[in-house]
């Protein structure tokens, strides 16, 4: 008598982008508990898709991402890879401190080390993963932000030729082949095309969430949305042993924040509290407290433009002041206040920019269609755009006029602003992408001074003798008033 074979099943759990939301850490792992109680026996593998950290969260600021690092062991995971907000925020070597205590492996097969050729010691181009006897073949990708990467040293290669090299691998090896994808939607969709023998992409980057899995050229093509408020899910199923597997069911499991449970919640707590602790340094004493304002010049502003202007070493510098979260209060100064005041990981650069541009922006700024508007991405962790504040520069203009009537002059070091000259920019990186006042991403040459974040230049000009009389100087004069 011929015995009936029993299906084997598999069900992937995926995460995504969580960016340090710490408050969704518990509920997250209650939420995966509850799916493997209901698998019971049957296998089930858990992997995250890169951004689980984010240096605008006290416990990844305060730890350097050992917090992160805590709650992905605690939680379980089985395999992870890097976005942006790891490869981008920390140094080389805080990076390899941060995920030598990681128990498990790291995926990515596009990211090396220019020095070497080869992936970091702390990274694997791939990973085979076994569960129930089920070998899952996983390899992973993040985006190749290739200047900024090489800065760090770094050599981050376009994804899709090093995807298929490890997928051809994996092929011969592994039961099901699944991508990490730190890439975003518009990149996942085009892989499924172009890449065969690949079960799942699972994505990440751009934040979206997919209800149910595109099915592309036999590809789940899948996403999990952001800060942890769903889980993905794809159940795979084959009849037998030596059979391929199919996709059953997919989708994302709405997450109930109420829940809680006895593991990660009480880490995360210690984690918020040594991040406090670790951020108590004093970095400065004030006499007086710095005002902000969004929508005009405000001593605060002021502060920022002058250390951005005086880290890049340029005549002149503009910066928004929506990067600003608060004025600068009296007295004892902490390095946890800054992070507080000042928590978008945007980096420094230098930019070529004619006189036409930075007039363009001025002018815009005079404006609450610019100041006020929102802002999302690119490093920012603002609400708003604010106005420019400027250094370097004297600007007159008339606040009687109608918007956009172009009524300012401007002089650099005495001289009126030229249209068609050139200038050498201090600004901001997330300018450069045309995010916000975006005349300054006409700059040609952009240099961009990473590791060093604004809230690391805030410090250096409060520690400068002279920086807080300066930041009272005015750069924006009201003709009516001269």
């Amino acid at each position: 008598m011929l015995m009936e074979s029993v299906p084997q099943r598999l069900t992937i759990l995926h995460t995504n982008d969580i960016h340090s939301h710490f408050e969704t850490m518990s509920p997250i792992a209650a939420g995966i508990a509850g799916l493997k109680a209901a698998a019971g026996e049957e296998a089930v593998l858990l992997v995250d898709i890169g951004d689980h950290m984010d240096r605008a969260a006290v416990e990844t600021e305060g730890t350097m991402g050992q917090a992160n690092i805590d709650i992905i062991n605690l939680t379980g995971y089985d395999a992870v890879t890097i976005g942006n907000n790891e490869g981008l925020t920390f140094s080389p070597e805080t990076l390899a401190a941060i995920f030598s205590g990681l128990q498990c492996p790291v995926v990515c097969c596009n990211f090396l080390d220019a020095a070497t050729g080869q992936p970091p010691q702390w990274m694997r181009q791939h990973a085979i993963v076994e569960k129930n006897g089920i070998r899952i073949g996983i390899t992973g990708a993040t985006a190749a932000f290739t200047s900024f990467y090489s800065l760090l040293g770094w050599e981050v290669m376009e994804p899709e030729e090093a995807l298929r090299e490890q997928c051809r691998l994996l092929a011969q090896q592994a039961d099901i082949v699944i991508i990490l994808s730190h890439l975003g939607l518009p990149a996942d969709k085009l892989l499924a095309e172009r890449l065969d023998g690949v079960h799942a992409i699972l994505g990440g980057h751009t934040h979206h969430l997919l209800e149910q899995p595109l099915l592309i050229n036999g590809t789940a093509v899948c996403g999990a949305g952001k800060f942890g408020r769903y889980l993905g899910r794809l159940q795979f199923e084959r009849p037998e042993a030596g059979r391929p597997f199919r996709l059953v069911s997919g989708g994302c499991v709405e997450l109930d924040q109420q829940l809680t449970e006895s593991v990660i919640a009480p880490a995360a707590a210690l984690h918020l509290q040594q991040g406090r602790e670790a951020l108590e340094e004093t970095v400065a004493i004030t006499g007086h407290e710095l005002q902000l304002d969004l929508l005009g010049e405000s001593p605060f502003g002021n502060l920022l433009a002058q250390a951005v202007r005086r880290f890049t070493g340029t005549r002149l510098s503009l910066v928004n002041t929506g990067q600003l979260l608060g004025p600068l209060p009296e007295g004892n100064i902490t390095a946890g206040m800054l992070h507080s005041l000042c928590p978008s990981p945007i980096n420094p650069c230098i930019v070529k920019l004619k006189g036409r541009d930075i007039r363009t922006a001025l002018v815009q700024s005079l404006t609450e269609a610019f100041c006020l508007k929102p802002i999302f991405g690119y490093g920012f962790r603002g609400k708003v755009l604010g106005s420019l504040a400027a250094d370097g520069l004297k600007i007159l203009y008339d606040p009687a006029v109608m918007p956009y009537d172009n009524s300012i002059a401007v002089f650099v070091e005495g001289e009126p602003l030229e249209d068609e000259t050139e200038y050498e920019v201090g600004t901001l990186d997330m300018f450069t992408f045309r995010s916000g006042y975006e005349s300054i991403a006409n700059g040609r040459n952009p240099v961009y001074l990473v590791p060093h974040f604004l809230r690391d230049l805030l410090r250096m000009e409060l520690q400068r003798p002279g920086s807080l009389e300066e930041s009272a100087g005015i750069r924006w004069l009201d003709r009516g008033a001269l």
